[in-house]
């Protein structure tokens, strides 16, 4: 937020701005994809340890920027080290997630029921922390400084690597990872599906969240403060409404015969959200950012519900031998979402302002609808693992 409203206050173009951003989310779809692949291969807990020693050089290399540094070598550094971060970022996430899978089928307590709780609280409480990181960095910033604060996170992530080596078996999730890329991209046709619908629905969040909100509210007369408060409030929100979900969607004995048709039916509902606020900035209505701000607030209620119902289907329909690589698979599509919503939401907002944005949004969030029909409601990962375990016995 720090770099945008920055550069905006600059005189950046909203492409330009959007720009800033797409190495970061292109480097996310490559390294979850290898990061699901070397989880597979080398196990989970080598890859959470490879994540945070990746995310420590990160804010390593940030904290040498030199503020007599050029403006151009200044931006080209900070992208730099924010690329690596956004890498370790997403070889840990996939692992986590990954190790989620692993320790449901191993619990006492198993079944449908406990993973889609289990996925629920790990995504809300990620999500919830995000919003947190918009005061604590603040704070951080304030009463230590910017060189400081980021070698204080490096010691903090240290310590969480000593934990994650002393406490988590050396070989967790380890399985046979596939040996070709047709293999790798061949999954089962609800993990397609299911990728396929993430891209379009993370690409519809940033398509107008990205560049599109921060922008129209700073327009609006909002100062920086504001608008990061904003922001964070409703990504604290937003997680939490992911953390309860599983208390909003009715959950099958089998775990896809509602849960899939709730998919369809939140995906449906959240299109509906970008169409009402495009139609009131189309009609330019009395108030307009405060009908942005309570359409943002339906928009993120929904929109945590999609998230959370995604984020279980994809370990429902994973097989456990190889979670990590489908983990990796769906949230590389996941990465390509953000990347394509974050150009688009530079170039719609360069074009048309937040309508553009918000019609763009609807467009994605159609077509999210329209793949969870292709979601099946049967699981078929059981036949494939048989099948391989024959192939491979």
């Amino acid at each position: 937020m720090l770099v945008l409203l920055h550069f905006y206050k600059l005189g950046y173009s909203p492409f330009a701005l959007a720009f800033l951003f797409l190495l970061y989310e292109a480097a996310g779809v490559l390294a979850n994809l290898i990061g699901g692949w070397l989880a597979t291969r080398y196990g989970i807990t080598r890859m959470l340890t490879v994540g945070l020693i990746t995310q420590i050089i990160g804010f390593t290399l940030l904290s040498m920027l030199d503020p007599a540094w050029t403006a151009a070598m200044s931006v080209a550094w900070v992208v730099l080290a924010q690329g690596i971060c956004g890498v370790a970022k997403d070889l840990t996430k996939t692992a986590s997630k990954s190790a989620i899978k692993v320790t449901a089928s191993q619990a006492k307590e198993q079944g449908s029921s406990q993973l889609f709780k289990w996925v629920a609280w790990f995504t809300g409480s990620k999500n919830a922390m995000k919003g947190v990181g918009f005061f604590l960095g603040g704070l951080l910033l304030e009463s230590l400084g910017f060189q400081a604060s980021l070698w204080c996170m490096a010691g903090l992530l240290a310590l969480v690597l000593i934990g994650v080596i002393s406490s988590l078996p050396a070989m967790m999730g380890k399985s046979k990872a596939s040996k070709s890329a047709k293999e790798l991209f061949a999954k089962n046709a609800g993990i397609n599906a299911l990728a396929a619908a993430r891209v379009v629905l993370f690409g519809a969040r940033d398509v107008w969240f990205v560049v599109g909100v921060p922008v129209f509210l700073y327009s609006q007369g909002w100062t920086f403060t504001m608008v990061g408060g904003f922001l964070a409030a409703w990504t604290i929100g937003y997680g939490l409404v992911q953390a309860l979900a599983p208390q909003l969607v009715r959950r099958s004995a089998d775990g896809l015969s509602a849960e899939v048709p709730a998919a369809r039916l939140w995906s449906a509902l959240l299109a509906l959200v970008p169409l009402g606020i495009a139609a009131a900035v189309y009609l330019q209505v009395p108030n307009l950012e405060w009908v942005v701000v309570g359409g943002l607030g339906l928009f993120g209620f929904a929109f945590a519900v999609n998230s959370s119902v995604h984020s279980y289907l994809i370990l429902a329909y994973a097989g456990s031998e190889k979670a990590a690589e489908d983990v990796g698979f769906y949230y590389a599509a996941n990465a390509l979402g953000r990347f394509m919503g974050t150009l688009m939401s530079g170039l719609l907002y360069q074009w048309g302002g937040l309508l553009y944005a918000l019609t763009g949004s609807a467009v994605m969030l159609v077509i999210c609808w329209m793949l969870t029909l292709l979601l099946p409601v049967r699981k078929q990962v059981d036949a494939l693992a048989k099948n391989e375990r024959l192939n491979h016995g």
